[in-house]
C-alpha cells in the first residue's frame, strides 16, 4: 500500500497520502497541512463512486451517478453531465487516467466537475487527455513503466502533463512527490 507526501510547490503546502486497491476497485486519502481532506473511492471501472472533499469552511461529497455527477456542497445538491471530478489533488489524476483507458499515442476527451480554492467552487469544462509515451524508470528492484499524460483545457488551450507510475503520480505541474514508503500498485 503506498503512503507518501506530496509538496503542493505554490502554496507549500504538503500532503500526506495512502491509496490502495481493494475487493471492488481503489481508494485514495490524504490530508493536506492546511487542513483539507481527500476521500476518493473508485470501482473497478475506475469511475468515482464517492468522493469527500473538506476544506476547513466547506465540505462536498458525491459521485458519479450513471452518465451524471452528483454532489451536496454545504447544504445544496448539485448534478452535471460529467465524467468525475478534478481537484488539485494527485489521487484525481490517477483516477481519471485509469478510468479512460487510452493506449499510447492516443486521446480521449472528458468532461469533469473541477471544486477549487478554499470554498470548493465547482466548474465544469472538457480536457482532452493524451497518453503520451511510457518509459522504463530504473529503481533499486525493476524498472518501473513511467507513462506520461498530456492534458489540454479545451476552453483555454492549456496544455500540461503529468508522469504516473501505477497509482503514483510521481511529478505534475505545480506537485513534487517527496516521500513514497513503499512501490506503486500496478493495478491496470
Amino acid at each position: 500500500m503506498p503512503t507518501g507526501a506530496y509538496l503542493h510547490l505554490e502554496d507549500g503546502l504538503e500532503e500526506r497520502f495512502r491509496c490502495a486497491p481493494g475487493p471492488g476497485g481503489w481508494r485514495y486519502t490524504s490530508e493536506r497541512s492546511d487542513g483539507v481532506r481527500t476521500d476518493l473511492v473508485v470501482d473497478s471501472r475506475w469511475r468515482q463512486i464517492r468522493v469527500e472533499v473538506v476544506t476547513p469552511s466547506w465540505w462536498v461529497r458525491g459521485g458519479v451517478t450513471g452518465p451524471e455527477v452528483a454532489w451536496v456542497r454545504g447544504d445544496a445538491e448539485h448534478g452535471e453531465r460529467a465524467s468525475g471530478f478534478l481537484t488539485d489533488s494527485p489521487g484525481f489524476l490517477v483516477a481519471i487516467a485509469h478510468s479512460l483507458r487510452v493506449a499510447e499515442q492516443d486521446e480521449a476527451d472528458v468532461r469533469l466537475v473541477r471544486l477549487s480554492g478554499p470554498s470548493l467552487a465547482a466548474l465544469t469544462a472538457t480536457w482532452r487527455w493524451r497518453l503520451a509515451g511510457t518509459s522504463a524508470y530504473q529503481s533499486e528492484t525493476e524498472p518501473l513503466p513511467v507513462a506520461e499524460y498530456e492534458i489540454t483545457d479545451l476552453s483555454t488551450g492549456e496544455r500540461t502533463a503529468f508522469h504516473l507510475a501505477g497509482d503514483v503520480v510521481l511529478a505534475a505541474p505545480g506537485i513534487e512527490l517527496t516521500e513514497l514508503e513503499s512501490v506503486p500498485n500496478f493495478l491496470v
